[in-house]
């Protein structure tokens, strides 16, 4: 039994948020990421801030919620590297395929990508898209590229996809991307 009841304190987590539908689930692993004690940074793309609201994710992370490579303009010290600096972990959840592409192929065209190229942390990534999308050969290469260079992936699940398709490609649970967190960071 787990005696430990922040297995996560001390931890730094950089949860990016990309645009599929079970960006809302974002709200729930943010919730339990927090209650086990890790400080969760909130990084949007433009496209999740479409299926959930960056106040949502704020108020739960009880952190600010980034969004916008070019809202840093204010500061003279660019934030995405301050934050991939205090990173123990790049975890992006949902992954769609578009941001599983940009991370294998290096470009760095918005706030969550250039983060990702910025820091040295581990990264966990969890797929979640249309099950056609996922078994595409430029995706599944993408994620072996990926992995190639020591990126970690919790696989997607069975089930009812949003687009109506019953298959692979739903999002893991929030349980079991919670529960690989903990594991992951326990071992390091």
């Amino acid at each position: 039994m787990e005696t430990d009841q922040t297995p996560l304190r001390d931890r730094t987590i950089i949860l990016g948020v990309t645009g599929s539908i079970a960006a809302f689930k974002a709200a729930d692993i943010i919730s339990r990421l927090t209650e086990a004690g890790a400080e969760v940074y909130p990084v949007m793309t433009s496209n999740a801030t479409r299926f959930i609201a960056p106040l949502t994710l704020q108020t739960l992370a009880r952190n600010p919620v980034s969004v916008d490579l070019w809202a840093e303009e204010q500061d003279w010290q660019p934030g995405h590297i301050e934050l991939a600096d205090r990173a123990d972990l790049l975890l992006v959840a949902p992954a769609t395929a578009h941001c599983i592409a940009l991370l294998a192929n290096g470009l760095a065209p918005d706030l969550l990508s250039s983060i990702h190229l910025a820091t040295r942390a581990p990264v966990v990534i969890a797929p979640a898209m249309n099950g056609k999308m996922l078994d595409h050969p430029a995706t599944q290469a993408n994620i072996q590229t990926l992995m190639e260079r020591g990126y970690h992936f919790i696989d997607p699940d069975q089930g009812m996809l949003a687009c109506g398709y019953e298959g692979r490609g739903k999002l893991a649970s929030v349980e079991a991307i919670v529960n690989y967190v903990v594991s992951f960071l326990r071992e390091r």
